[in-house]
């Protein structure tokens, strides 16, 4: 499987995990000139950016452990974005996590680890 098609298959998996916890998906790949969000949930006024990381193993670099503090600001830009042109969710808690996402022999090993980091809009 390519890299960007691995990627994108790891995004809707970690999208099926956070619908199969009650969240609603309001975007997927939502692109500004700033970054990506990979995946935005919401339920009960909680607001999740949720950064997907897919690997086709975890021999070398866990997952998470791509999503450096460069990586951070760039998602706390288009954060903003997001929440310029969606002002109503600006109320809600924001929550950002990162989602490792590795292929398993029969499926797919989802790591969710919420509140990877914060962040002061």
């Amino acid at each position: 499987m390519a890299d960007r098609e691995l990627g994108r298959t790891g995004e809707a998996v970690a999208a099926r995990y956070y619908q199969k916890q009650g969240f609603c998906l309001l975007e997927h790949g939502f692109r500004t000139r700033m970054g990506e969000l990979d995946l935005v949930v919401f339920k009960d006024d909680l607001l999740v950016i949720a950064e997907v990381k897919t690997r086709s193993s975890e021999a070398f670099l866990a997952p998470c452990e791509a999503v450096d503090l460069r990586k951070q600001q760039k998602i706390l830009l288009a954060t903003q974005q997001y929440l310029a042109q969606h002002p109503i969710l600006a109320e809600c808690t924001i929550r950002f996590d990162v989602v490792e996402v590795v292929p398993q022999p029969g499926g797919w090993r989802v790591h969710c680890i919420p509140n990877a980091f914060d962040a002061a809009l």
